[in-house]
C-alpha cells in the first residue's frame, strides 16, 4: 500500500478576483522509502502540488474542485525553496531548529540543542557549534539552505518533500547534500518527493520522475527510462535545453579594462561569545586583484562562503570594503561622494540571488519597474516607461497583465525573472548576476540566458556572472575566475578552465557535477 496517494487532484486559485485552474488531474503515488522526482518549469504547479499536499494553501485563495490526497503515516516535513525569506531574521539559526525540536519531542532544552549542533553536523555546516549561534543573516546562501534542511530533518519525517532544496548550493556541496538525503532515507526508511528544475540533480537521487505542464502530469515513470527515451513533447524540448547548455561558448575580442581591482580585502569581525574574549575576525575576501574587461562576461564560481557573493557586491559599494581599490573606467569607487556615487548607479546594476525578499511585496510589478526608471529619469513621460516595462517583461517570458500583480502571485522562478527586468530598466553598463537563473527550470534558464547574451551583444554590456552551476558558468562566460576562501585561485578562458582545471579545487568542482 502506498504511504502517499494523489488522486485525481483539481485546484483553482483565486487570482485578480477570478478563480483560475491550477492543477488538473493530477494522480501519482508515492510508497514508504521512494524518492520521486518532480521536474517542470516555473508555474507548472509543483510547488503547489507540494504546498495542497502540506495543507498549507490558505482556503480564501485556493478552492479544490475535484479529487482527494491520502497520506497513511505519522510526519511531512518540507524544505522551502527559497531559505532567505523562510528563517526568522531575528533568531539565532540554532534556536530556529531547536524551537522545532522542543515542539514536536520530548527532549529537554539541553538535549534539543545539542541534537541541533549534531544535525548541523550531518548537513555538512562547518563549525556548526559557532553556526548555532549566528543569525540568518551571517551565512551565505548555501549555508542558510542546509540549517532548513537541518530544520526539517529534525523530526525524523515519513515523508520529506524538498522544493529545490539545492538551487543555492554550489556542486560540491549539492553532492554531499543528496548523498546525506539518501543516507537519511536508508536509515529511518522515509520518502522523499523531490522537486527540481535540474534534471542531473533529479536523475542522481529520485528512482521515478513526475513531468509537470500547466498543471497536468504530462508523462511519468522510471526516471532514467524517461530521460533516456522521453515519449512527451514537453519532456523532449526539456532534455532538449539542458543539452544546449554544452554548446561552446565563442571567445570575444574585449581590450578595455571596465573595471580593475587591486588588492581587495574585506573582513568581518566574529562577534564574541564571552566579554573578556580575544577578537577574532573572518577574512571574506583577501587580496583580490581582478581586471573584467569591456563586453565579456566573467564567471565566478566557487563553494558557498567563498565570497562570491561579497567580491560582487564589494564592486557596486554595496559593501564597504576594508581596504583596496575598485577602480571603474579608471575612477576609484571608493573616493567618490554619496551623490557622485548615486548618479553612477545606473551604469551599475545587480541580479540578487533571492528574487523573493529582493522584491517589494507591497508594490506591483508595474510599479516596481516604473519607479527605477524616474529615480535615474529614464525616458521622460511615464507612458513611455509603461511601455517600456510592458517590453522588457515579454523580453524575459512574462506578459503585460502582470504589471497589475504583486511579487507573491508568482512563481519562484517567475519572481527571478521580474528581477532580471528590473536590473534592465535603466539602460546598465555592467551588471553583477549573482546566482540570477539558480530558480529557473531548464527552459525558462536556456531561454534568460539567451536574453542575457542577446542584451549584452545589443547593448554592449559587461557581466559578473556568479553561479554555482559550472555548466551554466561554462555556457555563459569568456573567462573563469574561481574562488575558494576568499581568493582567487585559478583564472582563465571557460574551455581550459573546464577541460584543463590546473587545481585540485577546481578539479573537484567539476567532478561534482551532476549528469544524467
Amino acid at each position: 500500500m502506498s504511504l502517499l496517494e494523489v488522486k485525481n487532484f483539481t485546484l483553482e486559485l483565486k487570482q485578480d478576483e477570478n478563480w483560475n485552474p491550477i492543477l488538473s488531474s493530477v494522480t501519482f503515488s508515492l510508497n514508504k522509502g521512494e524518492t520521486v522526482g518532480v521536474v517542470g518549469e516555473s508555474g507548472s504547479g509543483k510547488s503547489v502540488t507540494a504546498l495542497s499536499i502540506m495543507q498549507l494553501l490558505s482556503k480564501k485563495i485556493s478552492k479544490i474542485t475535484e479529487g482527494e490526497i491520502c497520506f497513511r503515516g505519522n510526519r511531512i516535513a518540507m524544505i522551502f525553496q527559497e531559505p532567505m525569506t523562510s528563517l526568522n531574521p531575528v533568531l539565532k539559526c540554532g534556536k530556529q531548529v531547536e524551537e522545532a525540536l522542543l515542539l514536536h519531542t520530548n527532549l529537554s532544552k539541553k538535549e534539543a540543542k545539542r541534537k541541533t549542533i549534531e544535525l548541523f553536523h550531518d548537513v555538512q555546516l562547518t563549525e556548526p557549534e559557532k553556526v548555532y549561534s549566528k543569525y540568518p543573516h551571517e551565512l551565505s546562501g548555501g549555508q542558510k539552505q542546509r540549517v532548513m534542511i537541518a530544520m526539517a530533518m529534525s523530526c525524523n519525517p515519513d515523508i520529506l518533500i524538498a522544493d529545490e532544496p539545492t538551487t543555492a548550493l554550489d556542486v560540491t556541496v549539492q553532492k554531499s547534500i543528496l548523498e546525506l538525503l539518501k543516507q537519511l532515507q536508508e536509515k529511518h526508511g522515509m520518502s522523499i518527493i523531490f522537486i527540481s528544475h535540474d534534471l542531473g540533480v533529479v536523475a542522481q537521487i529520485a528512482r521515478r520522475v513526475l513531468v509537470m505542464y500547466k498543471g497536468k502530469i504530462v508523462e511519468q515513470g522510471e526516471t532514467q527510462t524517461i530521460f533516456k527515451n522521453p515519449q512527451h513533447p514537453y519532456t523532449k524540448s526539456l532534455l532538449e535545453c539542458r543539452r544546449r547548455l554544452k554548446n561552446l561558448t565563442v571567445l570575444r575580442s574585449y581590450a578595455l579594462t571596465l573595471f580593475k581591482i587591486q588588492n581587495l580585502n574585506k573582513y568581518y569581525e566574529i562577534r564574541k561569545t564571552h566579554l573578556f574574549e580575544k577578537q577574532t575576525h573572518f577574512q571574506a575576501l583577501e587580496n583580490i586583484n581582478l581586471d573584467i574587461y569591456e563586453g565579456e562576461t566573467l564567471g565566478l564560481v566557487g563553494e558557498s562562503g567563498c565570497g562570491k557573493t561579497t567580491l560582487g557586491r564589494t564592486m557596486l559599494r554595496l559593501i564597504e570594503p576594508n581596504s583596496g581599490n575598485i577602480f571603474y573606467k579608471g575612477t576609484n569607487l571608493l573616493y567618490l561622494r554619496e551623490k557622485e556615487l548615486r548618479s553612477m548607479r545606473k551604469e551599475l546594476q545587480i541580479i540578487l540571488q533571492d528574487p523573493y525578499s529582493s522584491l517589494n511585496q507591497r508594490l506591483t510589478i508595474g510599479q516596481m519597474l516604473i519607479e527605477p526608471m524616474i529615480v535615474h529619469q529614464i525616458l521622460s513621460h511615464n507612458k513611455d516607461r509603461k511601455k517600456r516595462a510592458i517590453e522588457l517583461l515579454e523580453r524575459v517570458g512574462l506578459e503585460e497583465a502582470h504589471l497589475h500583480r504583486y511579487p507573491h502571485e508568482f512563481s519562484g522562478g517567475q519572481r527571478q525573472r521580474i528581477a532580471i527586468a528590473r536590473a534592465l530598466t535603466v539602460n546598465p553598463k555592467f551588471i553583477v548576476c549573482d546566482e540570477s537563473v539558480s530558480a529557473l527550470d531548464v527552459s525558462v534558464q536556456a531561454q534568460v540566458l539567451n536574453l542575457l547574451n542577446d542584451l549584452k551583444q545589443e547593448f554592449n554590456l559587461t557581466y559578473l556572472f556568479i553561479s554555482h552551476d559550472l555548466s551554466v558558468v561554462r555556457y555563459m562566460s569568456d573567462r573563469i575566475a574561481v574562488m575558494q576562501k576568499g581568493k582567487i585561485v585559478e583564472l582563465n578562458d571557460a574551455e581550459t578552465i573546464y577541460y584543463n582545471p590546473q587545481t585540485e579545487y577546481t578539479k573537484k568542482l567539476i567532478e561534482s557535477i551532476p549528469v544524467i
